[in-house]
């Protein structure tokens, strides 16, 4: 029998979960990774849960544990040593041949994406999530000005990467 904590948590991760996938598409490159970051930001946030208070929505909270344990993965992975995953050489070569340019275009976002430094990934997918300036703030624990000043540094950046 579940106790009234973990049905709480369960009812809460079960409507923002789309939040950890978003997060694992953008620090991960294949599905393999993909499913081990969301298995392991699901169990970060049911660690920390008792530790929730509300003041902010579960959903703020839950972008900074997910946030908080991809970066940290990710700085540990980058320690390892670097291989190329076969998924991305196939992805190359099909792509000429690819019809759906939006989906085409929604891969090159996210793969420029994962090329830039941690804050600026977490900047952008909270962007694109259209999160308001003040929860971007909140969820990195910066100042809402902080937040817009490196908000179009990171923007400019992905402008250089999208068009060298």
């Amino acid at each position: 029998m579940q106790s009234e904590q973990e049905q709480k948590f369960l009812a809460d991760f079960e409507q923002n979960q789309n939040i950890v996938h978003k997060v694992c598409r953008i620090y991960t490159t294949n599905q393999h990774a993909h499913n081990d970051l969301f298995q392991e930001i699901t169990i970060q946030l049911w660690k920390n849960y008792s530790k929730f208070r509300g003041e902010a929505k579960f959903s703020t909270w839950m972008y900074r544990v997910a946030l908080n344990t991809a970066i940290s993965l990710y700085r540990k992975s980058t320690r390892r040593i670097k291989t190329q995953d076969i998924e991305d050489f196939a992805y190359k070569i099909k792509g000429e041949d690819y019809d759906d340019t939006q989906e085409l275009q929604l891969k090159a976002l996210y793969t420029a994406i994962r090329k830039m430094g941690d804050i600026d990934k977490a900047l952008i997918f909270l962007y694109l999530e259209d999160k308001p300036y003040k929860e971007i703030a909140v969820t990195l624990g910066i100042s809402e000005v902080n937040a817009r000043v490196k908000m179009n540094r990171a923007k400019d950046k992905l402008k250089k990467i999208l068009n060298p």
